[in-house]
């Protein structure tokens, strides 16, 4: 709340120094039914973006039975329909919103990982589901993507009045100038805490509605030592803080330390531990 509460501040500041409160009226007005066509597009249409297929009940019968259990567990008004994604990075992600909930499962998530591990990572990505983290994201990009759009104009309204501002006929206030050009900076690293905090909070709640927190602590292991495998060096002198997503040593820290706290609550007769 206090990140995205600063993103906002953020926003409307710096729209309000350089444009006044009438663009902020009129940028509301258009960010707001940008909101509802981007969050309320059909699952299927975004699916096709990613090439992905309904997977059917048939062809993963254990697995659909992992999201129906989990979906359970969640109160959510609809099972998420699961997409196969033909590609053999380990991966999976949710989109939509409660009334049309999806997932999309990749063929190396399939391959790779075992019932246990996939429970964990669909309880996770449940977990996003249930908490409203899709609209979430959509809002929290929106007021980014108005930030940046603010300092843009802003930097060209500055270089159109520079001659104005040389000849001493016009004032300038550094601070605001400085707003202008850290602006997106920061919009953008507090988006990306934003998004770090909402991958903790779908570990938690995935652990609640598996009571299984080691299953999904496996799962991303595993996925660790692949990626260090594949990972450029370059890529790994990345920052964290610049990151959309935690440490996956620290997640599966937390992940573990939770293990003793709960009880398995899944039901997979002769097949959960495979």
């Amino acid at each position: 709340m206090v990140l995205s509460g600063a993103m906002l501040t953020l926003m409307l500041l710096l729209g309000y120094l350089f444009f006044g409160i009438n663009a902020l009226i009129w940028v509301g007005i258009v960010g707001f039914l940008a909101l509802l066509a981007s969050t309320n597009m059909p699952t299927k249409y975004i699916m096709r973006l990613y090439r992905a297929r309904p997977l059917s009940p048939v062809e993963v019968p254990i697995v659909h039975n992992v999201v129906k259990q989990l979906a359970d567990r969640a109160e959510l008004v609809k099972s998420p329909q699961l997409y196969y994604i033909p590609s053999t990075a380990i991966n999976a992600f949710a989109t939509g919103q409660k009334h049309d909930p999806a997932i999309g499962i990749t063929y190396g998530l399939l391959r790779q990982l075992n019932v246990r591990e996939i429970t964990g990572v669909l309880a996770h990505e449940m977990s996003h589901i249930y908490n409203n983290d899709v609209r979430f994201h959509s809002i929290i990009n929106l007021i980014g993507r108005i930030t940046r759009l603010f300092s843009f104009f802003g930097q060209i309204l500055l270089l159109v009045n520079l001659p104005l501002y040389l000849m001493g006929e016009e004032h300038i206030s550094w601070i605001a100038v400085l707003l202008l050009i850290i602006a997106p900076a920061l919009s953008t690293l507090m988006m990306l805490a934003i998004s770090r905090t909402r991958e903790f909070d779908a570990d938690l709640e995935a652990s609640r509605l598996t009571g299984d927190p080691d299953g999904l602590a496996n799962a991303l292991q595993k996925l660790h030592h692949i990626n260090s495998l594949k990972m450029p060096p370059l890529q790994r002198a990345i920052p964290k803080w610049m990151s959309t997503h935690p440490d996956m040593k620290e997640r599966i820290r937390r992940l573990r330390a939770l293990a003793p706290k709960y009880e398995l609550k899944m039901n997979f007769p002769g097949t959960y531990w495979v």
